[in-house]
Order: structure tokens, then sequence, then C-alpha cells
């Protein structure tokens, strides 16, 4: 099906947004009623713009109070309505939205509303124009699809038809079968938006936090699939009305609308991009950094080896059971201090993944590759962080082992990226850490809904509910992000908030490990020089308020920094290291089914990071 976005979704002059629909691969736009005022151009100029870009104008929205008015007013109406519909002829677009009546005028007389629309679609029906009535969630007398549709069949024009808002209606929760009972060809237009669930006023939640679909907690893609099922085979539209979106940029915005588009016709089953591939593990992360000097030796305390170096870039890998981090030299003077940019998926199908990635917008970034060096293939998240599709292979041997001739030393060798790595002598002395529990991803304020949309739609990951979280200089939100078996984890939060400069470090991100003994692992880091974060003594006289525990159990934790969570599934203890640039480490036990993530002593860490800090 054809797509479309109305104007008031996107920031920027109307040019502006027309140029970002267009390079985003809209089909169409509905042009709402402000940015065309505002516009210095002509409606022509508009309209030749539009076609110039390949855009139909699908809308031109909205027209408001028109009926069940007295006489006088509906004159007045009339008089407003034949001026627009001249101009809309001079725009090109061919359908006009009415919103049902929110003025004190309007009368509970639905025999009147439709013989009041039925003459406005006759003066449309002479203008070249249909109507389009749609029910406003705040309507005064109509508010919902129903009515809507029970006053257009009423009023029996063929210039006469609904439009169908999926905010109006699933906000209010009507029943979306209803829609299907509606004639295909008299639902003239269907505009879609998600949005959080929120207790607000409804016209406060619809005019600041709608989000595209995909973002929010509505289901959109049932009212789609209602709709189609009714016969509808007109343009998706989005329709979003977002503080942060008439802030963002236009072109970003665009590209991420598009891309909301495309998983729903997917959801709804109307097209079949390229199926998610759902990665299994965690292959590799990786931090940048001018200088090694401030992260190895970190990175050796904490159990890691440097097992091997990259043939060809200034690339080292550090090893500890099946957890792998990369160490990237290569970062140029605008990234000298230690910052997490790159996560390894291991991937059953990396060329698929790659492929959904490409056909949901998913910049795939180029890579610089030695003749010898595997393929492979990375997307960048709406962060930045660049995202790999691996086969992870097996460690290489170490430099001086045994081989025959053919290089075999009786165990599997590095396949696949690790391929590229030549062994570096190195003496294990790992701590008891086996693997990377999940990373935690710091968003750009204004990028976070995207960044969900992102992990869930591009990498196939299944998003969690959303969480806030107290800091000592303002409320955080996140929102983690995972596979079913919870080999992969990607824990997403806010970022610099926006009169903060991102450039001048913002939050940091981290990599949290995981130990099956977290009190000898954290005993082992401490010997061997790391500086693991300190935890107020007030939180451990909290914990003992809320949990017993074994005898000098509390006291360890305290002694050590542990943090502990426990739910009706199981327990988790973790620990934090102080930041090294703009990057830190968590060592994390899991026991039982516990699948969180020490969301309460979020505020405690966050406390403790600022105290260190000042």
């Amino acid at each position: 099906m054809r797509t479309s976005i109305a104007t008031v979704s996107l920031s920027g002059t109307l040019t502006e947004k027309l140029a970002a629909a267009a390079r985003a691969g809209f089909d169409g736009v509905e042009i709402f009623e402000n940015d065309l005022i505002g516009s210095p151009l002509s409606p022509e100029e508009i309209g030749e713009r539009a076609a110039d870009l390949g855009l139909t104008i699908d809308l031109f929205q909205p027209m408001r109070d028109i009926e069940a008015v007295p006489a006088d007013e509906f004159a007045r109406n009339l008089r407003r309505a034949e001026h627009k519909f001249r101009l809309m002829r001079r725009l090109g677009a061919g359908t006009v939205l009415v919103c049902s009546s929110v003025s004190p005028y309007a009368v509970d007389d639905d025999a009147l509303a439709a013989e009041q629309l039925r003459r406005l679609a006759d003066l449309a029906q002479e203008s070249g124009v249909r109507v389009a009535y749609e029910a406003l969630a705040w309507g005064r007398h109509v508010s919902t699809y129903e009515h809507a549709w029970r006053i257009v069949e009423a009023a029996d024009h063929p210039a006469l038809g609904v439009c169908l808002d999926s905010f109006h209606i699933l906000a209010r929760g009507s029943d979306v079968t209803g829609i299907e009972s509606i004639p295909g060809d008299k639902i003239f237009f269907l505009q879609l938006a998600d949005a959080p669930q929120m207790a607000l006023d409804v016209l406060q939640w619809s005019r600041h936090h709608r989000c595209f679909p995909g973002q929010g907690d509505l289901d959109v893609a049932g009212l789609v699939r209602a709709a189609v099922r009714a016969g509808y085979d007109g343009p998706l539209s989005l329709e979003v009305f977002n503080d942060v979106f008439r802030q963002a940029d236009a072109g970003r915005t665009a590209v991420d609308a598009r891309r909301s588009l495309t998983l729903l016709h997917e959801s709804a089953g109307l097209t079949a991009p390229p199926a998610p591939v759902v990665p299994t593990g965690f292959a590799f992360v990786e931090i940048a950094t001018a200088d090694t000097a401030r992260i190895a030796p970190l990175l050796t305390a904490l159990g890691f080896s440097r097992t091997a170096r990259h043939s060809g870039k200034p690339v080292d890998l550090w090893e500890q059971g099946e957890a792998r981090i990369l160490l990237n030299t290569d970062t140029g003077s605008h990234r000298p201090e230690p910052s997490l940019t790159a996560v390894g998926l291991e991937s059953p199908d990396p060329a698929g993944a790659s492929a959904r990635a490409e056909s949901l917008l998913a910049p795939v970034l180029p890579r610089r590759r030695a003749p010898g060096d595997a393929p492979l293939d990375a997307v960048a998240a709406p962060d930045g962080t660049e995202f790999f599709f691996c086969v992870t292979g097996r460690p290489a041997p170490s430099e001086g082992e045994a081989t025959d001739s053919s290089g075999d030393t009786g165990s599997p060798v590095r396949t696949g990226w690790t391929g590229d790595f030549a062994p570096a002598p190195h003496t294990p002395a790992p701590i008891g850490i086996t693997r990377v529990d999940h990373v935690a991803l710091t968003q750009p304020w204004h990028h976070f809904d995207e960044a969900t949309l992102f992990h869930r739609g591009v990498l196939g990951l299944r998003p969690h509910a959303s969480v806030d979280l107290a800091d000592p200089y303002g409320l955080l939100r996140s929102r983690a992000a995972s596979n079913e078996d919870g080999t992969v984890r990607i824990a997403l939060g806010v970022g610099a908030s926006p009169t903060e400069d991102p450039a001048r470090g913002g939050r940091p991100q981290h990599v949290a490990l995981v130990t099956d003994d977290l009190v000898t692992t954290v005993r082992r880091a401490l010997a061997a020089g790391a500086r693991m974060l300190p935890v107020p003594h007030n939180y451990y006289d909290d914990l003992a308020a809320h949990h017993e525990f074994a005898p000098g159990e509390l006291e360890t934790y305290r002694d050590l920094g542990i943090l502990y969570d426990r739910d009706e599934k199981g327990e988790f203890r973790h620990c934090y290291t102080v930041t090294t640039g703009r990057v830190f480490f968590e060592l994390v036990e899991r026991s039982g089914g516990y699948d969180g993530y020490g969301a309460r002593n979020a505020p405690v860490r966050l406390a403790a990071q600022h105290a260190l800090a000042e």
C-alpha cells in the first residue's frame, strides 16, 4: 500500500518537510494548513515542488467545526469551505479532512450534522474534492468512529466518507472489528499514530505524546488489518503530534517514520520484507581509545588477556571465557577517551540480518577491508553505535602452541571474524567472568523512541517495559530489549538533556559481564588493582530492612560494593567499576530465573557516580 506522512509530523519549513519525506521514500504527504499558511510559496508552487519530488498531496487538513451548527454559522462555514476548495484545486489536493466539531455552537443532532455534511459534500464535489469526516476523541458530540460512520451513512453522498485515525480510535479503547462493516470505498483516508499508555487527558495525550507505529503500546496493526479487510486500499498515512519530533532533524525523523511503516506493513501482513534474524549472542564489544594506557590495566584487573591482534588494523582482542572485547586505537582525535563504539552480534544468518537492516533503512556502513579479511557488515544504530553481524569462530591457538603442517593444533581454530586476528603471547589470569550479560547504550534524548524501534525491528529483539530511573539531576528513561533466552540483552537509556552538549561527555555507557560467583570475582578484581564504585552505607541499612541475609552476607556486600535485588523468580547481585573515559563495567551474577537489571539500584549507582565525579 502507498505510504504518506502529515507535514505536522516533521520539523522545519514546508519545503524542508517535503524534501525529507521524499528522501525517506514516502509516496505522498498530508499538508497541514498551518504549514501552507506559513509558506512563502504559492499553492501552485507547492504542488509543483511536491510533484518534482515524486510526492502526491493525499490530504489537506484540517477543516474544523463545520457540522451541526446554527444556520448562520453554517453559512459562514460554507463560505470558508468554498475558499478552501479553490485553494485545494490550486494545490492539487483531492481530499480534505473535516474533524468532528468541538464548537460550543454545535448541537447534538445527528440529522442536522448529516444534512450539513451533505451540503458540504455537494460543494466539494463541484470542486472535484472529497470530504473525509473524522471523529475526534474529544469531539463535542461525535467522538467515536462508529458515530461518525452513522452520520456519513445517513448523509449518503458519494463525495463524503470517513477518515479513520488510529489514535482517536485506540485511545478510547474502541473495538476495531466494527471497521470491517464500513464499505471500503467509504473509508476515504487512514491516519496512523501510536502512543505510550498514559493516564492523561486525551487531548494532551494526543497533542504531545503520539509516536510512530511500533514505538508505543497501541495495536495499530490490528486496526490496519481491519481497514484492509473492509476493502480500504488508500494510503497508510502517519499523523504524529510529538514535541520531540517537532524539534528533531526532519530527514532523520522521516526515515524513522518510513521504517515504522515498513514494520507496520509487515505486522499487518501486507508485505514481507526480509525476515528478522534474531541474534544468538554477543560476539564482541568494541571500545575505541586513542591510548590504551587507561583502559588496558582495567581489563587486566578484570581478568582479560590480550590474546590476539588484527592482522591489518590497530585492534587488539582481549578475552576471558566467552567474553571478547576489542580495543581499537584507530580513532582519530575526535575520540581520545575510551568509548563504547561497536557491538558484534552472533547471528545464524549474517547476510539475512544485513538484508533486513537495509530494507528498514538502517545505514550499512562502509568498511575498510583487506583482501584476506572476513566479510563483515555493520549497520549504524540511532546513537551511532555500529552493530556487526558475525558468525563466531573458535579461539585461535596461542603463539608458540604446537601445530602440524596444516596448522591444526588438534583443537578448533579461529574462523569467521576471529580469523582476521593473529594470536599474541599471553598468560591467562581469569577471575571468573564467563560472558557478556548486556550492554547499556546511552541514547540522545530525542532519539529514544527511534532507538526502541530500531532494536525491535532491525535487530529482532523484544522490547521490555520502559522504566523511569531517579538521577540526582533529573528523571531518566530506560528500556531494555533482548532475545527470548536472554543471551543478548541491550539496555537503552536516555542521554544528555536538550540543554547538554553530548560532545562534552553526556552519560557513559557500560558493559555488563557475567560471573557465577560475584564475591570471589570482585575480590580477585580488587586484588588485581581494579577500582570499584563505592556504595553508600545507607544503601545497606535500607537493604537490611527489605531482605534477610545469612550471617555476614550483607557485610560482605558492603565491603565489596555489591548491590542486591530479588524478584519472585530469583536473585541478582551486581557491582560497578569506576568510569574510565566514557565507559564502565558491571559485574553481575544471576540466580534462579531473575530477568531484570537491578533497576531499583540504579538511583544509588547514579548518585555514587555523580559523587565520584565531583
